[in-house]
Order: structure tokens, then sequence, then C-alpha cells
């Protein structure tokens, strides 16, 4: 049995909402996976009589697609859809049996207007947070656009596979055999990379806004909520909702929510967000900001967004180390996420790059897939909670090196090893490994902002009591600003003291 009674049990709730037949073919060998794979599609077979099951070959095996009847629906996955991966099963039996997807009108008229042929293929690993979003993506747009077919392959049935294409990052995507992109993406910049992005005059025409989000993690999510509130005219632009937290695992630290994936409180922070009128537009990128009559916000496709206030919640990203090799080696052995691509490199000899707490539980959780994890930290104790050094202490396949300047991550075509630097003596040391982890903290996303307010020496925006910045009716929250702790539940508190300092703003000059 594949499936645990709980699951079936809401399973089964879900299958009732299947609008018509949905046949799966199967390709299946000998092999353990297959097996696998086979008694998955046969519970799912009992629990609704609307599921048919019919044997074939496909080009991989094992593997399976789901087709409406009399119809190659072009959504494929090669392995078996458990873990993460779950949900995008069960969205791919509901979307191919007509159930209508969780998108707006708009977004599905981009889909169906692609012209051309596109069959995409995602590499992933099933312990990967970042890879649904993706899968969910292209198996909606293949449900939706004949010309459109897509494959999920679970690397770790696919190794040989993987290993040939020197795949070392998940999700790793392919366009007709070749490289479409990796890592994260949203369906809407999947959509600008293949060209079919909304009209710029749809930007230019909008109305001004009384207050106007960048942003859309925690602090841009509660400054849209608590700004839209106050019934006043409210807009978000993002990149995509959730920033930094879709990176997370596991939080638990969010008073009142014990425990929470990073995808889905972003998940939940939009959808917060939807419930009320604002006037959201994702997948745009910010370039630059000024004060005229309005506050003018340009996009990077040259369009131009007002408003009486606005609100900058771009957040941070990781911050990379700067040495020599991280960048040639990015995808190549060089990654940042344990959780997304820690499965890779079972087996392996691999360092992390810090010793705060994310570093810490990124050694603690890659120590039960490599074969030895080396944490490497700059200065002469490691900073992570004490509850977090005494569990990583314990494990055996784990050496600390503190007081270790790293100085290059070396290899050819990949990640061979790493140089660091023994602070106290200038000593010169090598490492041989297959791959590095870089933990070292976040730097503020505000390049964009130049010289038009005032920020720190870190590059964060400097606020005052009421998040204003420098810029009258220009206001900032998040990890973006100069806050000394970068906590969810602080990004979002600031969120909130920002919109109503904008609201406060706008009515007393108004007035």
């Amino acid at each position: 049995m594949v499936l645990d009674s709980e699951i079936k049990v809401q399973l089964s709730e879900y299958l009732k909402l299947m609008e018509d037949e949905v046949l799966i073919k199967v390709s299946a060998g000998a092999d353990q996976v297959s097996k696998d794979m086979t008694e998955l599609i046969q519970e799912l077979q009992v629990m609704s009589s609307k599921i048919k099951i019919e044997q074939t070959v496909l080009p991989r095996t094992p593997s399976f697609c789901i087709n409406r009847v009399g119809e190659d629906t072009g959504v494929t996955f090669a392995g078996v859809p458990l873990g993460h991966e779950f949900t995008s099963l069960v969205l791919a039996l509901l979307q191919v049996s007509g159930r209508a997807p969780k998108a707006d009108q708009k977004t599905i008229d981009q889909i169906k207007n692609i012209k051309g042929t596109y069959h995409f293929e995602t590499y992933i690993s099933l312990s990967c947070h970042n890879c649904p979003e993706v899968v969910q993506a292209f198996n909606l747009m293949s449900v939706l656009n004949p010309s459109i077919s897509h494959t999920m392959i679970d690397g770790a049935a696919y190794k040989e596979e993987v290993e040939s294409k020197n795949i070392m990052a998940v999700p790793s995507i392919y366009l007709n055999g070749e490289v479409f992109g990796s890592g994260r993406m949203t369906l809407d910049e999947i959509l600008v990379k293949l060209g079919s992005a909304p009209d710029t005059m749809e930007f230019d025409e909008k109305e001004p806004f009384d207050v106007l989000v960048v942003g859309g993690g925690p602090a841009g999510c509660s400054a849209a909520v608590y700004a839209a509130r106050k019934g006043i005219r409210t807009g978000i632009v993002a990149e995509r909702f959730g920033g930094q937290v879709r990176d997370t695992l596991g939080i638990e630290n969010l008073i009142s929510v014990p425990y929470i994936e990073g995808p889905k409180l972003a998940d939940n922070l939009e959808a917060h967000v939807r419930n009320y009128n604002v006037d959201i537009i994702t997948a745009q990128q910010v370039a630059s900001i000024k004060k005229n009559e309005y506050v003018e916000v340009t996009l990077a496709n040259g369009s131009v967004l007002k408003a009486k206030t606005v609100i900058i919640a771009t957040g941070a990203r990781w911050r990379n180390t700067g040495v020599p090799g991280e960048a040639e080696f990015k995808n190549k052995g060089v990654a940042y996420c344990p959780h997304c691509d820690g499965p890779l490199f079972q087996g392996k000899e691999i360092a992390v790059i810090g010793g705060g707490n994310s570093g810490i539980e990124a050694a603690i959780d890659l120590a039960g897939i490599a074969k030895h994890v080396t944490v490497l930290e700059f200065m002469p104790e490691l900073k992570a909670d004490a509850v977090l050094q005494k569990r990583l202490y314990s494990l055996s396949n784990i050496s600390v090196i503190k007081n270790a300047q790293l100085t290059e991550i070396t290899g050819t075509d990949k990640v061979d090893g790493i140089n660091y630097k023994k602070r106290e003596t200038g000593e010169e040391q090598h490492i041989n490994l297959q791959g590095v982890f870089v933990q070292i903290g976040l730097v503020p996303n505000t390049e964009w902002l130049k010289d038009t307010l005032e920020r720190n020496r870190m590059g964060e925006i400097v606020v005052d009591d009421h998040n204003a910045t420098s810029i009258p009716g220009v206001f900032a929250a998040g990890d973006c600003m100069n806050s000394p702790y970068k906590q969810i539940i602080i990004s979002m508190g600031s969120g909130a003291n920002a919109a109503l300092s904008a609201f406060d703003y706008m009515i007393r000059n108004e007035a």
C-alpha cells in the first residue's frame, strides 16, 4: 500500500470533484519504482470510477500519462509523484478531467494563444518544495494548450539521466531538449519568458493608486491587506508572491502557527491579499522610483505606475560568498537550498558555508543524505542556537572548521573542492568534495533604488518609527529596511505599520 489510510480519506474527497473520465496510460517495468508507481495508480482507480488504466509503452519507463478519453493531454509523470509532488498529481487528475483551474481568464487566454510546439521536461526531487509550483504550471499549460506537453522526471528514479545531463540543482527545466531554466519559476514568469507578456499599455492606463506596494513577501502582503481594509485604492506589484519565504521549508516560530512550510505560507499570503480589492500586478520587476506630483514607479518594461504613497517591501535574497568559482559553478555543485538540491548529493562529500542557524540546520539535514558534511565558519565560534549545535555535534559524519575564510570553489565542469585560509595562521587548505551549500545570510533587494533615497552601508533602506523613508510619501517594510532582526513575523508587523503610516500621511496631506 503506497498511500496511508488518512491520505486516502482526504484524496477520495478531492477525487469526487473530477468532472469526466480520465485515462491513465502506464509504462511499467519490473523495477521497484515501477511496482510502486503501478500500485499508486491502482489505488487511485479504486477510489474513483472516473479513472481508467491502460498499459502502454512511453518514452520513459517507469512513467504514466494522464489523458482525456480519446485525447493525448500531454501530462506525464516519470517516477512516483509522492512527497511534495503529490499535490501536482491530484491537480493534474482534476484539471484533465475538466475541473476549471484556479487561474484568471487573462492568464488562461495567454496560455491558449501560445503558438508552436513546446515539450517541457522538469527534473525534480520529491523533497523539493519549490518544484511543485513549476510542475503544476507546466501541467496546467499542457491541459489548456494542445501544442504544449510536459513531463515531470524524478531525479532519484532516473539517476543515470540526471548525471548524463550534469543536473545538480532542481527544478531543472528543458524545452524541446534544450535548457530552458532552473530554480523556482511562477506561471507568470514562464509566460513572460515565452514572450506571452501582458500589454504594457494595460499598466500605463491605470489610475493613480492611493497606496502602491512594491513586493509580494510577508511585509508586502501585510501592507496590502492593511491598506485595502481602509477602503482606499490599493495596488501591489511583485515578481512573485511569497518572496524568500518560498525558499524556506519548515517555519516553527510564526506565533500561533506551530509549523507551516514556506510555500504553503506564501500561498496563504497570496490568498489573503486576493480576498480584498487589491489590483495585483505580478511577474514584473521595478526599475526606479521618483517623486513628482505623484510617486512614480517605473517597471523594467518601461511602464510607469503612479501613486499617492508607495511602500517598498522588496525583501532580501541569499548572500553570495563572492569567491572565485561560486558564479561559475552555480547549479553545477554550488547550491543554496538544501531541501531542494540535497537529494542530488546523496552519498557525496559536501560543504556548508556558514555557521548561523540556516547553515547548521542545512548541515543537519544534509548529513542524512551526504556521505560527509564539512561546516565552514568564518568566526571563531558558531552563531547558531545552542539546541542546533547540540544536534550538530551528535552527528558522526559532520566536521566543523571555525575561524576559516573561504577563498575559492574549485572545479572544471563542476565542483571538485574548496580552498580556505586558517585565519589565525594564514595557512591555505584544500578539501576535495562534490558540492557546496552557501548559507551566509541575506542581502537586501535595493540596488534598483540607487541614490534616490537614503540607505545604510548594508544597502538597507533607512526608515523612522513610522517606516517613512527620506522621500515624503515613500515607506519601507520588511527585510529591505534597516530592521535589526530579519524574521517573518517582524516583516508582517512592519508591513502593517507602513500601511497605517501611509494612510495617515495621505489623509494629512490631502487635508
